[in-house]
């Protein structure tokens, strides 16, 4: 199984590309900024594990997509945003299912296109991995996102616990 590692796509001002170790300081800075969105913060050595995690060649480790922005010139740049996904089994069917875990794009890149990008990427891994079934959570009061994933997803009636 590939995990997507071959998804690439390009068009006019972003390039669609699997998460490399060369990344490693724009996608913290993108991470960063996703997990200050959620009004939390994680220690040094998760910010590592996962990113070694992102980098490893095992289907089951979590992987990465990233939108790196393009000149007209086609040189790129830094990174606009990034997605993160995981494959898992699943008991209610033989296939796999993917969840998305983390999904952000720079503020000054919404509303243009690149986050739904980054969820089409994810799309095109799961199915190019045999995956059925994409889903995500996110918080009721992200009404920004909220408004794309009413667009490229289906809105379920679960409702999320958890246990520390």
């Amino acid at each position: 199984m590939t995990r997507g590692s071959n998804i690439m796509s390009n068009d006019a001002h972003c390039l669609l590309r699997s998460l490399r170790k060369s990344d490693r300081p724009e996608w913290e800075r993108l991470w960063t900024a996703y997990l200050e969105f959620y009004e939390t913060s994680v220690a040094r050595e998760v910010y590592d594990k996962t990113f070694e995690r992102l980098m490893a060649d095992d289907y089951w480790e979590p992987s990465g997509l990233v939108v790196e922005r393009t000149g007209p010139d086609g040189s790129t740049g830094n990174l606009a945003g990034l997605v993160h996904y995981l494959y898992h089994a699943h008991c209610w069917t033989l296939e796999r299912a993917c969840y998305l875990q983390d999904l952000y794009v720079d503020p000054d890149c919404r509303r243009s296109g690149l986050g739904r990008k980054l969820i089409e990427g994810v799309y095109a891994a799961a199915e190019a991995d045999n995956v059925t079934t994409v889903y995500w959570m996110t918080q009721d009061f992200n009404s920004d996102a909220r408004a794309l994933y009413d667009q490229v997803g289906r809105l379920t009636p679960f409702i999320k616990y958890s246990h520390p």
